[in-house]
């Protein structure tokens, strides 16, 4: 049993993360905290650093200073095998799937190559604490709508239903903290919407701590309970989407511009 001490840790924490590329600071200063069973939005004008942030925080992106921490454990400086080791997975902005390879193979490798467990079936031995959902490659091509192309290489399936498989691929290495880049982008406005959904049920369901950057501020908003915003590389704002829509500072350096494309669109 998890002891409430534990529980009220951060599960994922940065502090005063910076990244720096030559003289341009792509992430300045960055502190922010993520609980456990979180939906978390990230939004910011384009160039605002939100991935580079996303790269930091997974292990992929070296920060120049500051400091990770994952239940206080310090893995600043870690590559992104011990971020996933603790729990963290993340998708990218391109889908990076096995083209050659059917879709369930591609569930399968997850399973078989970055899952977090080691899987005895007798009994479930250390399988025990993993959903069900999530024990084998069937249960969560189910669970993302894809089950009909399972039999399908990865490369024949439409770009949204990449975008699935990706999610499918981070969700079988059995992660705590999910972090999504831009999952909707080019997708349609109904497809979005079912992102939205399946994003809000994976946190639901899987009591995932679930962090979402997207430019789909509108649909964002309405789905998640807390949004960070991002503008030049520093946090302008970190609040309710109710708090942060009306946020003076976030709508003259983002939502205006948004939210009026939004209406004319």
């Amino acid at each position: 049993m998890v002891s409430d001490v534990v529980l009220r840790l951060p599960l994922l924490e940065a502090r005063k993360v910076t990244v720096r590329f030559g003289g341009l600071v792509a992430v300045d200063e960055v502190s922010v905290s993520f609980q456990r069973a979180e939906l978390v939005g990230i939004i910011g004008p384009n160039g605002a650093g939100k991935t580079t942030f996303f790269n930091a925080i997974s292990g992929v992106q070296v920060p120049t200073s500051g400091r990770l921490l994952v239940e206080h454990e310090d893995l600043t400086g870690k590559g992104p095998h011990r971020f996933a080791a603790h729990g963290l997975a993340r998708t990218f902005q391109t889908p990076r799937v096995f083209a050659d390879l059917p879709v369930l193979q591609n569930i399968e490798f997850g399973l078989k190559f970055a899952g977090r467990r080691r899987r005895k079936y007798w009994l479930w031995g250390e399988e025990e604490s993993v959903p069900w959902t999530l024990r084998d490659a069937p249960r969560i091509l189910q669970l993302i709508g894809l089950s009909p192309q399972a039999d399908l290489p990865a490369g024949a399936i439409t770009p949204s239903q990449q975008r699935l498989l990706e999610i499918g691929m981070a969700l079988a290495t059995r992660p705590r903290m999910l972090l999504l880049d831009e999952v909707a982008a080019g997708l349609t406005e109904a497809e979005i919407e079912d992102m939205a959904r399946l994003i809000r049920r994976l946190r639901d369901e899987l009591d995932l701590t679930v962090v979402w950057i997207e430019h789909a501020v509108t649909t964002l908003l309405r789905h998640v309970e807390r949004v960070i915003v991002l503008h030049q590389g520093r946090v302008i704002a970190d609040g309710t989407p109710r708090q942060v829509t009306s946020n003076p500072e976030v709508i003259e350096a983002y939502l205006g511009d948004e939210m009026l494309e939004t209406e004319v669109a």
